[in-house]
Protein backbone atom coordinates (compact mmCIF):
# COMPACT_ATOMS: atom_id res chain seq x y z
CA UNK A 1 0.00 0.00 0.00
CA UNK A 2 1.57 3.37 -0.83
CA UNK A 3 1.79 5.98 2.14
CA UNK A 4 0.70 8.99 1.02
CA UNK A 5 1.53 11.14 4.62
CA UNK A 6 3.75 10.62 7.27
CA UNK A 7 5.62 12.02 9.73
CA UNK A 8 8.97 10.13 10.11
CA UNK A 9 11.48 11.90 12.28
CA UNK A 10 15.10 10.20 13.31
CA UNK A 11 17.38 11.96 15.50
CA UNK A 12 20.55 10.13 15.34
CA UNK A 13 23.95 10.04 16.77
CA UNK A 14 27.04 9.44 15.28
CA UNK A 15 30.48 7.90 16.60
CA UNK A 16 34.12 8.02 15.29
CA UNK A 17 35.51 5.38 15.90
CA UNK A 18 36.35 4.61 19.67
CA UNK A 19 35.03 7.28 20.05
CA UNK A 20 38.19 9.41 19.53
CA UNK A 21 37.77 13.52 19.41
CA UNK A 22 38.82 13.71 15.37
CA UNK A 23 36.81 16.11 13.84
CA UNK A 24 38.19 19.00 14.34
CA UNK A 25 36.14 22.48 13.76
CA UNK A 26 37.92 23.71 10.57
CA UNK A 27 36.26 20.72 8.72
CA UNK A 28 32.91 20.86 10.72
CA UNK A 29 31.03 22.61 8.45
CA UNK A 30 32.38 21.12 5.72
CA UNK A 31 31.48 17.46 7.20
CA UNK A 32 28.02 18.99 8.08
CA UNK A 33 26.97 19.74 4.43
CA UNK A 34 28.14 16.86 2.80
CA UNK A 35 25.96 14.77 5.31
CA UNK A 36 23.17 17.08 4.60
CA UNK A 37 23.67 16.52 0.36
CA UNK A 38 23.38 12.72 1.24
CA UNK A 39 20.51 12.75 3.15
CA UNK A 40 18.64 15.38 0.72
CA UNK A 41 19.71 12.94 -2.22
CA UNK A 42 18.05 10.17 -0.58
CA UNK A 43 14.01 11.36 -0.24
CA UNK A 44 14.83 12.77 3.36
CA UNK A 45 14.86 16.24 4.60
CA UNK A 46 17.74 17.45 7.30
CA UNK A 47 16.43 19.74 10.19
CA UNK A 48 19.41 20.22 12.33
CA UNK A 49 22.89 18.93 12.36
CA UNK A 50 26.03 19.55 14.53
CA UNK A 51 29.58 17.76 14.22
CA UNK A 52 30.84 17.18 17.44
CA UNK A 53 34.93 15.84 17.89
CA UNK A 54 33.66 12.60 18.31
CA UNK A 55 29.81 12.22 17.43
CA UNK A 56 27.44 14.10 15.42
CA UNK A 57 23.48 14.44 15.40
CA UNK A 58 21.31 15.03 13.06
CA UNK A 59 17.42 14.89 12.58
CA UNK A 60 15.68 13.93 9.68
CA UNK A 61 12.39 13.43 8.35
CA UNK A 62 12.54 10.30 5.79
CA UNK A 63 10.15 9.00 3.22
CA UNK A 64 8.97 5.52 4.26
CA UNK A 65 10.51 4.06 1.23
CA UNK A 66 14.14 3.76 3.21
CA UNK A 67 14.32 2.23 6.71
CA UNK A 68 16.35 4.42 9.12
CA UNK A 69 18.76 1.19 8.94
CA UNK A 70 18.79 2.19 5.07
CA UNK A 71 19.84 5.69 5.63
CA UNK A 72 22.46 5.49 8.81
CA UNK A 73 24.13 2.65 6.07
CA UNK A 74 24.19 5.18 3.47
CA UNK A 75 25.17 8.03 5.28
CA UNK A 76 28.47 6.52 7.31
CA UNK A 77 29.20 4.53 4.19
CA UNK A 78 29.65 7.42 2.01
CA UNK A 79 31.10 10.16 4.88
CA UNK A 80 33.45 8.14 5.50
CA UNK A 81 34.76 8.01 2.21
CA UNK A 82 34.05 11.62 1.46
CA UNK A 83 36.35 12.60 4.96
CA UNK A 84 39.11 10.26 3.80
CA UNK A 85 39.15 10.76 0.54
CA UNK A 86 38.91 14.86 1.70
CA UNK A 87 41.50 14.56 4.51
CA UNK A 88 39.50 16.27 7.10
CA UNK A 89 40.61 14.02 9.81
CA UNK A 90 44.22 12.80 10.48
CA UNK A 91 44.12 9.17 10.21
CA UNK A 92 42.00 6.33 8.55
CA UNK A 93 38.48 8.46 9.72
CA UNK A 94 35.60 5.59 10.70
CA UNK A 95 32.83 5.59 12.71
CA UNK A 96 31.51 3.32 15.04
CA UNK A 97 29.83 -0.30 13.34
CA UNK A 98 26.57 0.93 14.96
CA UNK A 99 24.60 4.17 15.51
CA UNK A 100 21.94 5.61 17.42
CA UNK A 101 18.21 6.53 16.11
CA UNK A 102 15.60 7.97 18.40
CA UNK A 103 12.32 8.47 16.87
CA UNK A 104 10.62 11.95 17.40
CA UNK A 105 7.33 13.14 17.56
CA UNK A 106 6.76 16.31 15.23
CA UNK A 107 5.64 18.07 18.48
CA UNK A 108 9.48 17.81 19.40
CA UNK A 109 11.14 18.66 16.00
CA UNK A 110 11.79 22.44 17.43
CA UNK A 111 12.78 21.32 20.63
CA UNK A 112 15.48 18.50 19.33
CA UNK A 113 16.23 21.29 16.68
CA UNK A 114 17.87 23.75 19.45
CA UNK A 115 19.24 20.80 21.40
CA UNK A 116 21.08 19.75 17.94
CA UNK A 117 22.27 23.08 17.31
CA UNK A 118 22.88 24.37 21.20
CA UNK A 119 25.86 21.16 20.91
CA UNK A 120 28.94 23.59 21.84
CA UNK A 121 27.09 24.99 24.85
CA UNK A 122 25.90 22.09 26.12
CA UNK A 123 29.08 20.02 25.91
CA UNK A 124 30.77 22.82 27.93
CA UNK A 125 28.71 21.17 30.58
CA UNK A 126 28.16 17.66 29.94
CA UNK A 127 30.47 14.99 28.29
CA UNK A 128 29.46 12.80 25.44
CA UNK A 129 29.17 9.88 27.46
CA UNK A 130 26.68 11.90 30.02
CA UNK A 131 25.03 12.86 27.27
CA UNK A 132 24.43 9.34 25.71
CA UNK A 133 23.44 8.04 29.47
CA UNK A 134 20.97 10.76 29.70
CA UNK A 135 19.70 10.11 25.89
CA UNK A 136 18.95 5.98 26.68
CA UNK A 137 17.36 7.31 29.60
CA UNK A 138 15.26 10.48 28.71
CA UNK A 139 14.25 7.77 25.21
CA UNK A 140 14.05 4.80 26.77
CA UNK A 141 12.18 5.43 29.63
CA UNK A 142 10.95 9.44 29.52
CA UNK A 143 12.58 10.14 33.29
CA UNK A 144 14.52 13.23 32.47
CA UNK A 145 13.92 16.23 30.32
CA UNK A 146 16.09 16.02 27.27
CA UNK A 147 17.82 19.54 27.98
CA UNK A 148 20.22 20.40 31.03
Amino acid sequence: MKVEYNNLYTHFVFTTLHREPLILEKSRERIEKYITGIVNNNECHLYAIYANPEHVHFLISRSPAISDQQIANIIAASSERFIRENKLVPGNFRWQQSCSAFSVSKGEVDRVCKYILNQPEHHRKRTFAEEYEAFIKYYQKRIKPLTD
